[in-house]
């Protein structure tokens, strides 16, 4: 059903649904993804685009963390390398194993007795070992051009990376194939309850429309998964024990990969603050991330990088590969996300504040917010028992993949056997409707196919135009200057499907390029 069909009937809705999901980023899809996996009449609403928030500006990794274990997470740890492993069984192409590489250097910490000792523990918990201890000259050959000076060992160990936003898309359309309803661009205003201060529905409005207009839907469970704005939905119900949320910014830079040409992930503990910063390679380019800081913007903004970040970042990449002596100029794109920390209040480091999610009930009302990218599943089901009154017999059993693997079929010829993998990652069991499309041509130097901007503009709901740029694809962040070059290929093969006039289609360039400039670029200071 399209988008605008899905919206009618909304506004016609007489029945009355088993649970409304409010926040289209992983915990929210993967919400609905296990109710309409499980049978329930689910409707999912998200305020902006589907993954807009945190879910489409993470660092992209689907670990356990080993610093979480550093810090005594062990359960938390255990959860998320287990997750980690089935998450890569599932859905590979989509989530996929890659190498780590921690260097260690005479007279800094971590040294490499330490560190092995620490990924025993890893590998004890994932039930796998992948550890190795590796000479100096051992480490050149998995990292060349990293820094020599006192180099004793490296230890390597693997996790994975995924592609955030292309995560939840996927989990949206598993979730719609199993009935669910998801729209974006619609907002959650106000959460009813009847006499007894139990829920008994939720008032919608679309993007654009007027506020006096709200649709009203019929439920007796709402799912606020709406990351750092869980609190303001949970604050119109009693509130006893409020989440209390500390935004806190992760920004990070893309640089083209043969500029700075990695095949693993390389970490490195940060002089400054010695919290751990690595160079990995994702969707063809090389990106340096994170950062950890206070966030103190309005969250309803595109969050951006600041200056400081800027040099905390190229600072991480001359401790490591000094001869490969990058700079601004080199910078292909940026992205800053906000994460959701559930906080304590006792004013600890932004890297010291406890990772794992929170969960408030109110008579109907289920409020989550922190946790990891790798957990979203865990969460989900946590979520739905909990506003089922812990009810295990509504969810369906634990060991039904979230993924539904897609159809055996034949691989096109033009498309490259590693491309082929992403496809069925990315699309699983929509494979073969994109595949009618047939425009099997890669979008400029990159592996996006422009039949994959075609099923987008048709089947993904794409609202604006960076919808389509930076998360449906990922054109505007692997490609110079946010692909603007590429803009009038991308008019020619998606304006008619998106049904946009030549009037539109410029203020919606025109508006991609601007935010592209304020949230995906250098700050407008930054003198080259």
């Amino acid at each position: 059903m399209m988008r605008q069909d899905m919206l009618n009937a909304l506004k016609s809705a007489t029945k009355q649904f088993d649970v409304v999901v409010v926040g289209g980023g992983v915990s929210g899809a993967g919400t609905a993804r296990e109710a309409a996996g499980s049978g329930l009449r689910t409707l999912l609403v998200e305020q902006k685009d589907f993954a807009w928030g945190t879910s489409s500006r993470s660092s992209k990794m689907v670990h356990g963390g080993l610093r979480y274990l550093g810090s005594g997470h062990i359960g938390l740890t255990r959860q998320a390398v287990r997750e980690r492993e089935r998450l890569m069984e599932e859905a590979p192409g989509l989530v996929d194993q890659i190498p780590f590489l921690m260097p260690h250097y005479h007279g800094k910490f971590p040294g490499p007795r330490l560190f092995q000792i620490l990924l025993a523990v890893y590998d004890r918990l994932a039930g796998a070992r992948t550890r190795q201890k590796l000479t100096p000259a051992q480490t050149l050959q998995w990292a060349p051009g990293l820094t020599q000076e006192n180099l004793i060992a490296a230890s390597s160990f693997t996790d994975a990376l995924t592609d955030d936003a292309r995560l939840v898309q996927r989990l949206i359309a598993e979730a719609q194939l199993d009935g669910a309803t998801c729209i974006n661009y619609v907002a959650a205003s106000r959460v009813t309850r009847g006499k007894d201060g139990h829920v008994s529905g939720i008032d919608l409005i679309p993007e654009g429309e007027n506020p006096e207009n709200a649709i009203h839907i019929k439920t007796n469970r709402v799912i606020n998964a709406t990351g750092a704005w869980a609190d303001r939905l949970q604050k119109q119900g009693q509130h006893q024990n409020p989440l209390n949320i500390r935004p806190l910014r992760g920004s990070h830079l893309v640089i083209p990969w043969q500029r700075l040409p990695v095949t693993c992930a390389v970490s490195l503990l940060h002089p400054n603050d010695e919290r751990p910063v690595f160079a990995f390679p994702w969707s063809g380019t090389t990106v340096l991330g994170t950062t950890d800081l206070d966030h103190h913007e309005d969250l309803n903004l595109e969050p951006s990088i600041t200056e400081p970040e800027v040099a905390y970042l190229l600072n991480v990449s001359t401790q490591l590969f000094p001869e490969a002596r990058i700079q601004t100029c080199d910078i292909l794109s940026t992205w800053a996300g906000v994460r959701p920390v559930v906080t304590d209040g006792q004013g600890k480091a932004p890297s010291k504040e406890n990772r794992e999610h929170a969960l408030r009930y109110d008579n109907g009302l289920v409020s989550i917010s922190g946790g990891k990218l790798t957990t979203f599943r865990q969460i989900a089901r946590e979520a739905l028992l909990t506003a089922f009154n812990n009810d295990s017999s509504i969810l369906r059993n634990d060991q039904i993949p979230v993924f539904t693997k897609p159809p055996h079929q034949p691989k096109p010829d033009p498309i490259s056997h590693l491309n082929w993998r992403r496809l069925e990652g990315f699309y699983g069991q929509e494979l073969p409707g994109l595949l009618k499309y047939k425009a099997y041509d890669r979008v400029g130097n990159t592996n996006t196919l422009w039949m994959e901007l075609k099923w987008a503009c048709q089947h993904e709901q794409v609202v604006h135009l960076d919808d389509l740029m930076l998360r449906r694809t990922r054109l505007g962040l692997t490609c110079p200057d946010g692909a603007e070059q590429l803009l009038p290929d991308v008019r020619e093969y998606c304006q008619s499907l998106l049904g946009w006039s030549d009037a539109y289609w410029e203020q919606e360039v025109e508006r991609y390029l601007e935010l592209y400039r304020k949230a995906y670029s250098l700050p407008d200071s930054w003198e080259l």
